[in-house]
């Protein structure tokens, strides 16, 4: 047998909740009693609770807690486990690499119909989503590894391709997945407050050989979407949106992140009220115009303005972009 398929044979006659010499396990799977000892080390490495008692009447046994708790997964386990590895890769997540290992080991110890069972349900789901990128894959575990032992980071990080990069020291709280970037959230010594930033705009990174505690129920979650979306009742300068249109197109407006955490009533048959800040309603066109006129505003009338305002600017553009061509 392999030395996987023994560590697992020694954990199920360990399982017992009896003491066992190594001797006396070498004779039941009939292997070497040092190979025993190296599988009992590895196991110990791997996190299983072995306990060895000396003496008359020692051996090695589990912590009982462990003793009840299951070595494999059902078959909808197994299924969940791979579907989820299947988003997390496809998000980008920074340990990929371990994450395959893991599916793998997961797949070796399963029989030849559980295995095509796993099979048929991995080839049903695909998740479409753009890659992280190599460096910041790096970056992304440098900046888990550094949460997980609260150990601060220089920082290089520029807003934009053609700006500066700025330098700060940051004590990174966590990171956090959103609309298909990545964010990393914690204290800034430069601006002496918590902010988030952009991964895929971080330029370079490195230890700053200092330490610190996260403050304590913290959530970067929270702190991000916050962020994002500030709550209504903190700011002065609300609207209401009122927008009729089809029934699709509606549903997709509502799956917008920024109209999504904002919607106030949705009326049958097709009319959705908002409350947005007054400030977003310079960009929010961008995010209405792709419906063309499967979309009426109805308020405010500073958007229908907006909107008139950047259907002119790309009306502009393209029309200078055709006399362009003509005179080419």
């Amino acid at each position: 047998m392999s030395k996987a398929d023994n560590m697992l044979s020694i954990l199920w006659l360990l399982r017992s909740g009896k003491r066992v010499t190594a001797q006396q396990l070498a004779d039941e799977l009939e292997i070497h009693v040092r190979t025993v000892y190296r599988c009992i080390d590895s196991l110990c490495a791997s996190g299983a609770p072995i306990i060895a008692d000396s003496g008359p009447n020692g051996g090695y046994r589990l912590l009982g807690e462990f003793i009840d708790s299951p070595l494999l997964f059902d078959s909808e386990e197994q299924i969940a486990l791979v579907h989820a590895s299947v988003f997390a890769q496809e998000a980008g997540y920074p340990f990929t690499e371990a994450l395959v290992r893991a599916v793998d080991k997961l797949k070796l110890y399963t029989n030849e119909e559980q295995l095509e069972w796993i099979n048929r349900h991995s080839k049903g789901l695909a998740v479409i989503q753009t890659p992280a990128q190599g460096r910041e894959l790096e970056f992304l575990q440098c900046l888990e590894e550094a949460a997980a032992h609260g150990e601060s980071l220089k920082l290089d990080y520029t807003k934009g391709a053609d700006l500066a990069s700025s330098h700060r020291v940051l004590d990174p709280y966590g990171i956090v997945h959103w609309k298909g970037n990545w964010y990393v959230v914690g204290f800034c010594h430069l601006r002496q407050e918590i902010r988030s930033f952009r991964v895929d705009r971080i330029v370079h990174l490195e230890a700053a050989n200092t330490r610190f505690e996260r403050p304590a129920a913290f959530s970067p979650r929270d702190f991000l979407l916050h962020s994002l979306l500030p709550n209504p009742l903190e700011t002065e300068t609300q609207v209401i949106v009122r927008i009729q249109g089809h029934e699709r197109a509606l549903n997709e407006i509502c799956k917008h992140w920024l109209f999504g955490h904002s919607i106030l009533e949705r009326k049958p048959p097709g009319e959705v009220l908002f409350q947005l800040e007054e400030q977003s309603l310079r960009y929010v066109p961008y995010f209405l115009l792709p419906f063309g006129r499967s979309l009426k505003i109805l308020e405010p009338p500073m958007l229908i303005d907006r909107m008139m305002e950047v259907s002119l600017e790309m009306f502009q553009h393209y029309e200078g972009m055709q006399k362009v061509n003509e005179k080419g």
